[in-house]
């Protein structure tokens, strides 16, 4: 290894630190000891020290110590004569600098506290584009997708390209790779974020090009990220440095891009990623570090070309990526799903209110269906004036020997993803409450309405060849057909949705498991019955029971149920072999219907953690995208940080919003009628079929006898409104025992 780099990059921890070290000293001064110090709306206080060092940063008081293992870590100036290897000292010092960013990150939220916005999208119109650390909610929305593998990896960029198409072309790149990129840091203040605006690409969470801030500090947003994810679906815990990194080299699949003029303090920031397991890749002529250990191959290679950084970035980091090939006009991949077509953007707009819509899935018999054929009955794109208003109907018919109408929906479900994987296509909703926009972009590059048909042809047998064998596509923009196809997909809805409600747990024989996240939590294993939804709310009994069909050998495995153990609980010994032996030997039992003995592990991905409240002699409930605090004392990244991971914790239990209002929810601790709490916003959402709910056992309005934030945030402020009402809870057997 070159001497030069280690020197620098030991010069810039030292010059990182020491400007740490003054900017904590002034902030104490000016705001005192007990001034909170956070990422707002974030568990793990600030994520890399408390993963690394273990220790909760809370205030500033907290960040003295933090602060005094930076300058321990710190090794000394290489000599003329260094006879020890320099890739520890490398590394000690590349520690100290993030460790220290972390704190002056933290403090630019006190002494500007609107320089970063909290939102999934930047505010470009008031100048407002750096997002800062991920909110909670949106760190959880994204999170996912690392455990489900739709995000491969990221690639952090610090710095600019040489001009703004340049930026364009290697953010695209990524983008269809499905790679996230997380940008930070200028060149002579330049930045990467602000090229990709100029040359009118959108940035932001939802096209997952994330301008995390301008200085190079912001790079700790993106390696606090990794860690956030490390904790929170795998299952590490914080102070476990050896494990966490080691984590991370081998789960996140994360690079640098050096972009420009590799400074010494940019050096520092190299040299801290690289104890991650993330090498540098940059465009300049800087000192490489080639031989393999801490990275998966080099750590750090220079003189890469602009045309090749994507490609060379993604063999450096030994990353494997499958990329499905679309034979459409316009980019394609699920980095597109988030964009937006507004306003002056709009060539096209269908259903949202504006126009009937509706999308089908229907089965035809083998001899009906034209593999590959697409037809559109009705005007084109290449028919109308922007903006421009048509009715629209997506009908799917497919044919096969293993088709079942039960597979229709699952294939229904994934026209909203494959649709908006188009660039320059939105989508919103689904079934008959579909909304559509094309923007003039996409047009001017070919894309017609035809082109919708061969996405749904293409990923159909990509995603699901195994359950069918032709597919052919029909879009209709005639008002009348429309219309007529509408009624039509209406029956078929309501047909669906009794044929699902009416099944029970005791009227099939096998379950399924869904093993997705043990990627990132190795324990987790979910049992899927008729009347228990997957904790992540994306997979049902019936989604579960396709997935089998389509990959025998995937994460939905089919569990015969085998001999009840206990009917109240929800155990059978089929359930309980499976998990032992899924959970690799650490899970013995599990009850499906309760959360006081035996829960079901969680994972982190969960839509809701449910929680006892002892004094109120129930439970509470809170989604992911309530941000408040709830009467157990914890907000819900507290709770996920404490439920999941793949553990078992009694009195805690992870699920779908959804199976809040299934007959088995909890039902071996009393059901429905042990929730005194739950948020406003859930509430609301779940109002119409909570209602059903109550009407089924009952107490037509039990809803209303629900505590919600508006009514108390604590057991004390929340008990004399559910002795008020009445609340079944409060004279049922104790749910401690």
């Amino acid at each position: 290894m070159s001497k030069l780099v280690a020197f620098a990059a030991i010069q810039g921890a030292y010059n990182i630190v020491s400007k740490a070290e003054g900017k904590l000293k002034k902030t104490l001064e000016k705001y005192g000891p007990e001034q909170k110090l956070e990422f707002p709306n974030t568990a793990y206080y600030l994520p890399i020290i408390y993963s690394i060092l273990g220790i909760p940063v809370k205030t500033l008081a907290d960040a003295k110590k933090p602060m005094e293992i930076c300058r321990g870590l710190l090794p000394s100036h290489i000599k003329n004569v260094y006879h020890l290897p320099y890739l520890g000292p490398l590394l000690d010092a590349g520690m100290a600098a993030i460790l220290a960013e972390e704190i002056v990150e933290a403090i630019r939220y006190i002494e500007d506290p609107g320089f970063y916005l909290t939102s999934e999208e930047i505010d470009e119109a008031s100048g407002k584009i750096w997002l800062g650390a991920a909110e909670d909610v949106i760190f959880r929305k994204r999170g996912i997708e690392f455990v489900d593998g739709s995000a491969p990896g990221f690639a952090a960029i610090v710095g600019a390209a040489p001009d703004p198409e340049t930026a364009k072309k290697i953010a695209e790149e990524y983008q269809k790779k499905n790679l996230y990129v997380f940008m930070a840091g200028n060149q002579n203040g330049t930045t990467f974020s602000e090229q990709l605006l100029e040359a009118g690409v959108q940035i932001g969470w939802n096209t997952r090009l994330v301008p995390f801030g301008p200085d190079i500090s912001a790079a700790v947003f993106a390696l606090g990220f990794a860690n956030r994810a490390a904790m929170a679906f795998g299952g590490v815990q914080p102070g476990d440095a050896k494990k966490m990194l080691l984590y991370n080299k081998d789960r996140i699949f994360a690079f640098v891009n050096a972009l420009g003029d590799v400074g010494a303090e940019w050096a520092a920031n190299a040299a801290g990623c690289v104890n991650w397991g993330f090498p540098t890749i940059a465009d300049t002529d800087i000192p490489e570090i080639l031989p393999t250990g801490v990275c998966t191959y080099e750590h750090v290679v220079a003189n890469v070309p602009h045309d090749q950084m994507v490609q060379r970035s993604v063999e450096i980091r030994g990353l494997k990526v499958t990329v499905a090939d679309v034979p459409v006009p316009v980019a394609y991949g699920p980095a597109f799903e988030g964009e937006r077509v507004r306003g002056e953007d709009i060539y096209l707009e269908s259903g949202g209110g504006r126009t009937e819509a509706v999308e089908w899935v229907t089965t035809k018999n083998i001899n009906e269906v034209e593999d590959g054929k697409v037809e559109v009955i009705g005007p084109d794109l290449d028919q109308l004036t922007p903006p421009a208003q048509l009715p629209l109907a997506i009908v799917a018919e497919v044919a096969g020997r293993k088709m079942q109408e039960d597979f229709e929906p699952i294939l229904e479900r994934q026209i909203h993803h494959l649709i908006n994987y188009a660039q320059g296509l939105m989508h919103i909703g689904q079934r008959d409450i579909a909304w559509v926009r094309i923007s003039k972009a996409a047009v001017d590059k070919g894309l017609r309405l035809s082109d919708i048909g061969r996405i749904l042809h293409a990923k159909f047998h990509q995603d699901f060849g195994a359950i069918f064998d032709k597919v052919q596509v029909k879009i209709y923009t005639e008002k009348k057909k429309v219309s007529e196809l509408l009624t039509k997909a209406r029956a078929v809805y309501a047909k669906r949705d009794a044929r699902i409600e009416g099944m029970t747990d005791e009227t099939t024989d096998t379950f399924y498991s869904c093993t997705l996240c043990q990627s990132f939590a190795p324990s987790h294993v979910c049992v899927i019955s008729p009347e228990r939804t997957g904790l992540c709310g994306a997979y049902n009994w019936m989604d579960c029971k396709a997935a089998f069909e389509i990959n025998p050998t995937g994460p939905n495995q089919p569990i015969p149920k085998g001999d009840m153990l206990d009917p109240k609980l929800g155990q059978w010994k089929g359930t309980n072999d499976f998990v032992l032996n899924a959970s690799r030997q650490k899970i013995a039992q599990v009850s499906l219907y309760s959360m006081m003995v035996d829960p079901m592990t969680t994972c982190g991905c969960c839509e809701c953690i449910a929680a006892v409240l002892p004094m109120c002699n129930g439970i509470m409930t809170v989604g992911r995208d309530y941000t408040g605090m709830t009467p157990c004392g914890m907000k819900f990244t507290t709770l996920a940080g404490s439920a999941g991971g793949g553990a078992v914790t009694p009195g805690f239990l992870g699920h779908s919003k959804y199976n809040i209002t299934q007959r088995k929810w909890l039902s071996g601790d009393g059901g429905l009628l042990r929730l005194v709490w739950l948020p406003k916003m859930l509430k609301d959402e779940l109002r119409e079929r909570l209602h059903k709910r109550c009407e089924e056992i009952g107490i037509p309005d039990f809803i209303d006898r629900i505590a919600d934030e508006t009514i108390g945030l604590t057991e004390d402020e929340i008990l004399p409104f559910l002795e008020e009402k009445k609340h079944p809870a409060l004279t049922m057997e104790s749910i401690l025992e």
